[in-house]
């Protein structure tokens, strides 16, 4: 399974703002230290704080945090509400016409992988992927100058 560019993204988000704390942080220095676009990173954020991960604040001295303590946040259930589709194969979406899938014993197998993978992340926290502290905060905030809460 190859998760979504989407979902990488949001976990990339979800990892800089826990180790940001409850400092503030904003989309461009986000964007900047991972490079990616400030589009993608604004998508991503909206959708974060409309599944109550992000919280936003607004105006002069406004910017982004974690809504959770990073040992609240489940990896599996973040990648659940990213990835848009979990269909492995075409027998698991709405539009299956494969002739095998009524004696298929792949589709079963490939199911079984599937809630497997998911099994795994369920068993790591945000907090599992922010504890290399010190090595993060070098390759992600070497440079930040964001204002503290």
């Amino acid at each position: 399974m190859k998760l979504t560019q989407y979902s990488d993204y949001s976990l990339r988000v979800l990892i800089y703002l826990g180790l940001r704390g409850e400092a503030l942080s904003t989309i461009s220095a986000i964007s900047e230290s991972y490079g990616i676009s400030r589009n993608h990173i604004v998508k991503v954020v909206h959708q974060l704080g409309q599944l109550g991960y992000v919280e936003t604040l607004r105006g002069k001295n406004g910017g982004l945090r974690l809504a959770h303590h990073p040992e609240d946040i489940n990896v599996g259930e973040v990648i659940r509400y990213t990835e848009a589709n979990m269909s492995l194969v075409e027998c698991f979406g709405d539009q299956n016409a494969c002739v095998l899938t009524p004696n298929c014993v792949l589709r079963g197998a490939l199911n079984e992988a599937l809630n497997a993978f998911l099994h795994v992340l369920d068993g790591y926290t945000l907090a599992d992927l922010i504890e290399p502290r010190r090595a993060l905060h070098k390759r992600l905030l070497p440079t930040v100058t964001e204002r503290s809460a």
